[in-house]
Order: structure tokens, then sequence, then C-alpha cells
């Protein structure tokens, strides 16, 4: 249950930078490992808006749904993707890296099962699934920013394509 009362939150650009910038090199980094370990765009996207949709937070899922259709993902998925483990709509690949992510985000529940990691472990290399596991917790973090500092949805565009 949320609240309806509204009060003025940090700004925590303007109030700590120095720690913004650094969480945006954490950002950099984990999409430069991805880039690396050649981990597809458009599954990490899928990888944040599935954490983003677990944790609530409303920023982020208006953000990273719309880059996910931006990249070219669909309609269908996008709409699914909560409940992916009931459609066919993703691969064998996305589900192990769906699940990984679940098993981060939820991590008080459980920790991250063996069998959840072997799964990620028999279709990405060591490269990819530190990748993964990376995506996951960086937006894990956002999702917390956005959702303590209230940050609003709505005004966000995926920046055009070149």
């Amino acid at each position: 249950m949320s609240e309806n009362v509204s009060i003025s939150r940090v700004a925590l650009k303007k109030i700590t930078p120095d720690v913004s910038v650094a969480m945006g090199s954490l950002h950099g980094a984990a999409v430069s490992a991805a880039q690396d370990a050649k981990v597809e765009p458009e599954l990490l996207e899928l990888i944040r808006i599935r954490a983003s949709q677990i944790n609530g937070c409303a920023f982020c899922i208006d953000m990273h749904t719309k880059d996910a259709r931006a990249a070219g993902e669909t309609e269908q998925r996008v709409h699914a993707l909560n409940a992916w483990r009931d459609t066919p709509f993703f691969t064998a690949r996305e589900r192990a890296a769906l699940a990984l992510t679940e098993a981060v985000t939820l991590v008080h529940d459980g920790r991250v099962p063996d069998t959840v990691y072997a799964e990620a472990a028999a279709v990405f290399d060591e490269a990819q699934v530190a990748a993964l596991i990376w995506a996951a917790t960086v937006i894990n973090a956002y999702n917390r920013i956005a959702i303590a500092t209230r940050m609003v949805p709505g005004n966000y565009q995926p920046a055009p394509k070149n």
C-alpha cells in the first residue's frame, strides 16, 4: 500500500553529485562489460524491466519499456514479461537471464539458488553471467534511488536512433 502524501524529496544529483557520477560510472562499466561479453542490449532491457516490475519502480518501468520498444522489442513481449514463465515468447537464454535477475532482485527470499545459477551458466559463459549479475545489481540500485526520491515517470524519451 502506497502513501498518497507527497513531500519534497532530496535531489540526489544536486546534493551528492560525486556519488551520482560514481553511480553513472558503475552503470557505464556494467554496460561495457555486457558489450564486451556479447550480451544482447535487448536482453539487458528485459532484465531492467523485470527487476523494475518486481521492485515496483514506475519510473524505471516507464524508461526501460520505452527503451526496449525503441530497440525493437515487441509490445507482446513487453506486456507478457511479468508472466514470462507462462508464455512461449522468450528463448532459453532469456529465461535463464530473467530467472537469474529475479533471484538477484529477490535475494532476501533465499539467495541465488544453485539451480538458477546453473541454468544461467549452461547458456552463458562466465563473462556473460558476470555481466548479467552486474546488470541486475545496477538496475536494482537505480530502482531504489528512483523509489526513495519519488522520481516521476512519464517524461522520459529514448535517445533518437542514428
